[in-house]
This record gives C-alpha cells, structure tokens and sequence, in this order.
C-alpha cells in the first residue's frame, strides 16, 4: 500500500512547533542560507530590505528543506519503504525530493508536467531520479504519481501539502529571526502554499507575512475571495513554479489560524523585478521567485516600525538564456 496523507480528507494547520522539530530534524543536512541586506529603490525612495537567499540551498531551492524532514521522519518512524519515494512536481519539490533521497541511496521517481523546464528535468536526471512526463498541469501529474505509489509502494511525497513537507519550508523563519532584532514582515510567493503556510506558522506574533501571487495564478486570493480553496486556470509567465491549481487543504488550514496579507501582482512588474534583481545584484531567479519582490518595489509594502522587511527569494533553477 502507498504511504501518503490525504489532506483534503482532513486538513491539519501547522503550528510552530512542527517547525522546530523539522529544523531538529534537519539541522546539518539543509544549509543555513545566508542573507543579504540591500538598498531598494520605491516610489517612496531608498528602503532596506534583507533578502533570504535561500536559492542558495541545496538543489537551488527551499523545497529540500520539506523533503528532507520527510524522508528523515519516515526513516525515523520506521516506515520507510524499499521502494523509496514518489512525488509530482512542476521541478523544484521533485528537486528538493530526488536530493534527499539520494542522500539516503533511496529510489526516487518524479512525475513532472510535460511543460516543466528542461533545466529542471535535466537536473533530476543528474541526481538518479527516474524522470515521467505526464500532461500538461500540475494535477494530471499528480494523479499519476498516486497511480505510481500505489503500485509499487513508494512513499508519496507532495510538492506541498503534507505536514512534514511544510513544517520544514518554515524553518526559513526559524533561521531569519535569529538573524535580526525586532519585527519582520515577510514577503513570500504562493504556489500551492507549503511555504507562506509554514512560514506563517512559525512567525512570532510580532512578524507579518505577505503572500504574492501573480494575477494568472492566484490560488490564495481565488480561495480568499471564495471563502474556501477553489481550482483555477493558471495563466502566467511564472506558471513553471507557482502552478498549482489549487491551494493547499494545510496551507488554507493553516493560514486561517495565522493570516497572511495577501497581494497579486502583474506579470509585467515580475519580469521587471527579475531584471531588477540581475542588473542591481546579480541575482538570477525564477520568475515565480522573482514576484516576491514586485510589492516591495511598486511601494505597497513596507518594513515594520522598527523592524525588518525579509523578501524570500526562494528558486533559482532557470535558464540564464531566458533573462
């Protein structure tokens, strides 16, 4: 039988504590990223703002962080199977999952959409994953790795809604808060959710979360305006990243206890933010990474009296050419 959760059966929020013992869990085998503070320029004029650098993280994304907490808590439950993991993802989960099985020499097989970038694919391929190409959205993919963990007895990871998988995308928290003093506000791009939810969760009462979303991808807003998660049509440049189709049942769970300020952004203002960030830095990110920092630049948010404003600039398996 698969191993996985059903998480639109029953829901579960994340608290702070399952992020603290994911990054128990994990310390040592996820990099602490380091970060940067920088001057931006807003309509308002020069603010600052520490950037989290957390595409510096093994595999160029987050995703390892969750991965890693559940594989290292599969093994530690002792239901580990033979037939290592499975999991759907648009690239980066899929990163983030082949990374951290090869660390413990288990199979790994990722189901990926037929439009996820070559520079993904050819990424899990370098590190032993068995690579399928299934439809062209994230849920026909997804429905194809349950097939897969079904028949072959795999663990079945998420790219984002299972509890282990958040709670070790909000370790990001855990480590930007030791590194300043007073509030922060974070500025977080939204997906399916495992990252703004579980950073959400991990925040101090002190700290805000703003979550970004493109207009052609909003699943939050969408489930915000609805009053529960809805499915959509994602319709943006930044589509490869943050193509969910729907938000996460622990992520919508989890932010009705701990809200985030919610914030949709043009895909024009996303490639400008992305050149932004190569031409003023250096930095080369994915587009859906890059949207985190559009509210920031057109003057909507703003750092914390007293405090710190953290944009998490979260992925960077791109190709160069395409800057």
């Amino acid at each position: 039988m698969a191993l996985s959760v059903d998480n639109t059966a029953l829901p579960v929020s994340i608290e702070r504590t399952d992020v603290e013992a994911a990054r128990v869990r994990i310390a040592g085998l996820a990099r602490r990223t380091p970060v940067f503070r920088a001057s931006v320029s807003t309509p308002s004029g020069d603010i600052s703002v520490l950037f989290k650098l957390e595409y510096l993280q093994h595999g160029g994304s987050f995703k390892v962080r969750g991965s890693l907490n559940a594989v290292e808590s599969a093994i530690e439950a002792g239901v580990m199977p033979d037939a290592g993991v499975v999991i759907a993802s648009g690239g980066n989960a899929a990163i983030g999952a082949a990374w951290a099985a090869r660390r413990r020499s288990l199979h790994c097989t990722v189901v990926v959409p037929e439009t996820a970038p070559e520079a993904k694919v050819k990424a899990l391929g370098e590190l032993g994953a068995t690579v399928e190409k299934v439809g062209d959205r994230y849920a026909a993919a997804a429905a194809a790795a349950t097939v897969i963990a079904r028949s072959s007895g795999a663990l079945e990871l998420h790219a984002y809604d299972l509890p282990d998988i958040v709670s070790g995308a909000g370790s990001i928290a855990l480590e930007v808060e030791e590194e300043v003093s007073g509030p922060i506000t974070y500025c977080i791009s939204v997906g399916g959710g495992g990252l703004v939810s579980g950073i959400a969760a991990a925040a101090r009462e002190c700290d805000q979360v703003v979550a970004v979303e493109p207009t052609g991808a909003a699943t939050l807003r969408s489930a915000l305006d609805a009053g529960r998660p809805v499915d959509i049509e994602v319709n943006s440049i930044a589509g490869d990243s943050l193509g969910a189709t729907r938000i996460g049942a622990i992520a919508w769970a989890t932010l009705a206890k701990y809200p985030a300020n919610s914030v949709v952004v043009e895909d024009d203002s996303i490639i400008l933010a992305r050149l932004f960030l190569w031409r003023e830095f250096r930095i080369l990110v994915e587009l859906g990474t890059a949207a985190t920092l559009v509210p920031v630049l057109d003057g909507r948010i703003t750092a914390p009296l007293g405090g710190e404003l953290c944009v998490v600039l979260c992925g960077a398996n791109t190709d160069p050419g395409h800057l």
